[in-house]
């Protein structure tokens, strides 16, 4: 599958008319160049704050709430373009109300057959839980499309082993991302590059990028897209499939070859996905050593 991560810089909007058209050209864009997944990230349906004017987007919970109101809408725009151009889309993930005590931030994937589903992020950050009040929802997902099998994991959950291990089955991760510093992008970057090394797959990263000082929340962002694969048979030497320039706006493309994934898997130069288990036994009988 051609895959395209974007490195998605928000914007101040007037009217949902100016969020259709800007969401249709980037499709229009990236399925024009071939891309059959694509990949939007974290947190980029924060813009759609702005149409409620400066005080809600300003404001944490109003535009918490805001947001929420309107991804029905979001998702309706999704499927039709999902089906117009037909491509599979992982939408920008937003603060969604779910029924719970909190919002949860929810990705969705779209599929030109019109279907839906979604991906919660699993745990939080320090300024989602301590200042935002956005909680862990629902459960893990592997999505069997067309087009192979597909996971995803928002941003801070690709920095979990554990998580990664539970999708160990896809051909494909997900990891739309929203990072204020470049220490924070590389932190996701490394934690996509190590859930491909491990369960010997690709992983997709996508980014916020740019400042937006009407909001509170996504009010600095670093990034850039990236494609990534394990350094093994079959695919780069560095594990880089593809990378953006640094916080330029635009897609970035890659391919993931699904029997390259299962030929690495196995027969690669190591089989860390096979040998996962071996670490149980080895972790559970460490000791303590005394130092002389």
């Amino acid at each position: 599958m051609k895959i395209a991560t974007a490195a998605y810089p928000l914007d101040w909007l007037e009217s949902w008319a100016q969020y259709e058209d800007k969401v249709a050209a980037w499709v229009a864009e990236a399925a024009g160049n071939g891309a059959e997944l694509l990949v939007f990230p974290e947190y980029g349906a924060m813009e759609l704050s702005t149409l409620e004017g400066a005080t809600v987007a300003g404001d944490l919970e109003q535009s918490i709430h805001s947001v929420s109101e309107k991804m029905q809408d979001a998702a309706a725009l999704h499927l039709k373009l999902a089906a117009e151009h037909g491509v599979h889309i992982l939408g920008a993930s937003a603060p969604v109300n779910s029924g719970l005590d909190r919002p949860v931030n929810r990705a969705e994937l779209y599929t030109p057959e019109g279907k839906r589903d979604h991906q919660d992020k699993q745990i939080m950050t320090r300024f989602e839980r301590e200042d935002w009040g956005i909680m862990g929802g629902g459960p893990l997902k592997i999505f069997d499309t067309a087009l192979g099998r597909i996971g995803v994991l928002i941003c801070y959950d690709s920095e979990f082993p554990l998580l990664g291990r539970a999708l160990a089955e896809t051909d494909v991760i997900l990891v739309p991302s929203c990072t204020e510093a470049l220490a924070g992008y590389w932190r996701v970057r490394i934690g996509a590059m190590s859930r491909a090394l491990e369960n010997q797959c690709v992983t997709a990263m996508a980014s916020i990028i740019g400042a937006n000082e009407w909001s509170e929340a996504v009010d600095m962002n670093t990034g850039t897209g990236g494609i990534f694969g394990p350094p093994d048979k079959g695919f780069p030497g560095t594990g880089v499939l593809s990378e953006g320039a640094l916080n330029q706006p635009g897609w970035t493309y890659g391919e993931a070859d699904l029997e390259a994934i299962a030929h690495v898997r196995a027969d690669g130069g190591v089989l860390n996905r096979l040998h996962w288990e071996e670490q149980i036994p080895r972790v559970k009988s460490v000791t303590k050593a005394a130092v002389c």
